[in-house]
């Protein structure tokens, strides 16, 4: 019933969902298939093992039919190497009560045998009411564990850049619930979903720390970066009552491929209760397209933000001279952001590594560039009754291109307490290239925006 509740709760928030009808009108054969049983070999971390888990794996999701339920048994650990993958499951459960962890061994990962791209950890693709779950008590999560503090750090990507494996990726795919995991230590991005339609993540953590014991991003730390929590680009998307610690995107919302076959836009998400920390509630980045790229009708709301490295971030990148997009009708609402290391707020263009990008240098070293992308449009962006405190820098930076200014940026109620004076002093933002409003009981106000009485 879970479809017909996430329609209810889409559309109570003007977020339009498609027709979804509920699994109980789907034919069930009520199969459980316990992983142990049929072969897994539990609590052995050797390579024999993984390969032989992860091929009885493989060869499961190829068996399963409608209705079929695939247990991992509770208080048991099941090692697996990476390719992991499976296409047209329908109507069926992934009952994950105990932990599947995979390898850390980076020379005989597989790999695409003419790229040399690795696989995954999990390949899904055209799922369609397909459930991930775990049936344990409150308090309680199944365990996917990547084991990637062996792909972090930075001689790592020196060595290997971002040719890391995903915990789980997923593709082309309808009407899913993702709920009651915990999603450990991936190797590179954690959670993908692109060209989706109808997908509710709920009570669902991540964590992807260094040291288990430090609860604040500091240089050590950052050497897990690209470990992005939720990536999606869909329709009709829902997360929330999750848990979110990483050192990249938390939740970042991707444009959709030119390819995709659900929606050509990015659009009607709604993330709401998630505690975060990490490198943004995201938007992006976001590239112009000849397809025009779009972005729109999303909502953060009711989240919290403590000791993160960056807060709100809508970030855009370039593309090719004559080629659009799109960030359109997205609000946060209700966030609280304590002790932010770096940028509270930042509306504008993707700090990066790459050329054209903003530089992650910017503007602290000399000689450092922030170039602004001029083929997105910005328009109807609204931060409601945000409250920052004590961030170690200036509260942010909004900055647009002064050909394409963005449009109708609100600040209503965003308060900053004890706004760091590095580096913009009592001007608190970089602003420019944005016709913005600030209303209510926002202090400081962005130098560049109108103040609105109350």
């Amino acid at each position: 019933m879970f479809f017909i509740f996430f329609g209810l709760i889409l559309s109570s928030i003007g977020i339009a969902s498609s027709h979804v009808i509920s699994r109980n009108q789907l034919n069930y054969n009520d199969r459980i298939i316990n992983f142990e049983t049929v072969g897994g070999i539990a609590d052995n971390s050797s390579l024999d093992t993984c390969w032989a888990n992860s091929h009885l794996l493989n060869q499961t999701f190829a068996s399963m039919q409608n209705g079929d339920t695939l247990l991992i048994p509770y208080n048991k650990t099941f090692w697996l190497m990476g390719g992991i993958y499976a296409r047209g499951l329908v109507n069926v459960t992934i009952q994950i009560d105990g932990i599947l962890k995979f390898s850390d061994n980076q020379t005989v990962w597989p790999r695409d045998p003419q790229t040399q791209q690795v696989h995954e950890c999990f390949f899904f693709e055209q799922l369609s009411y397909v459930t991930f779950t775990s049936s344990l008590p409150e308090g309680k999560k199944g365990i996917i564990d990547g084991s990637g503090a062996h792909w972090w750090g930075l001689v790592e990507y020196l060595l290997i850049a971002e040719n890391r494996p995903r915990l789980i990726s997923i593709y082309n795919s309808t009407n899913l619930l993702v709920e009651n995991i915990l999603l450990k230590n991936s190797p590179y991005w954690t959670f993908l979903a692109n060209d989706i339609a109808n997908l509710e993540i709920r009570h669902t953590d991540v964590d992807a720390r260094v040291n288990p014991d430090i609860h604040y991003h500091d240089h050590n730390e950052l050497q897990a970066f690209n470990t992005d929590g939720f990536d999606v680009a869909g329709t009709n998307v829902w997360i929330h009552d999750c848990n979110i610690w990483n050192d990249d995107d938390c939740i970042a919302v991707k444009e959709q491929s030119s390819t995709s076959i659900h929606s050509p836009c990015s659009e009607n998400m709604l993330f709401e209760r998630i505690n975060a920390s990490g490198v943004g509630l995201t938007i992006g980045s976001i590239g112009p397209s000849a397809s025009h790229t779009c972005v729109r009708n999303i909502t953060f709301r009711d989240s919290t933000m403590y000791n993160t490295f960056k807060g709100i971030y809508l970030k855009s990148r370039p593309g090719a001279l004559g080629h659009t997009g799109e960030i359109t009708n997205v609000t946060y609402q209700n966030i609280l952001i304590n002790n932010a290391s770096q940028w509270s707020i930042w509306i504008g263009p993707q700090q990066a590594g790459y050329k054209d990008a903003c530089s992650l240098l910017w503007p602290f070293v000399p000689g450092t560039h922030c170039p602004i992308p001029v083929g997105i449009t910005w328009n109807n962006i609204i931060l409601r009754n945000i409250t920052i405190n004590g961030p170690q820098l200036s509260p942010g930076v909004i900055l647009g291109n002064s050909t394409n200014p963005m449009l109708n940026i609100l600040f209503d109620n965003v308060l900053v307490t004890k706004p760091g004076i590095l580096p913009w002093g009592t001007h608190y933002y970089a602003c420019e290239g944005v016709e913005g409003i600030a209303q209510g009981n926002t202090e400081p106000p962005p130098p560049c925006f109108k103040r609105k009485p109350f």
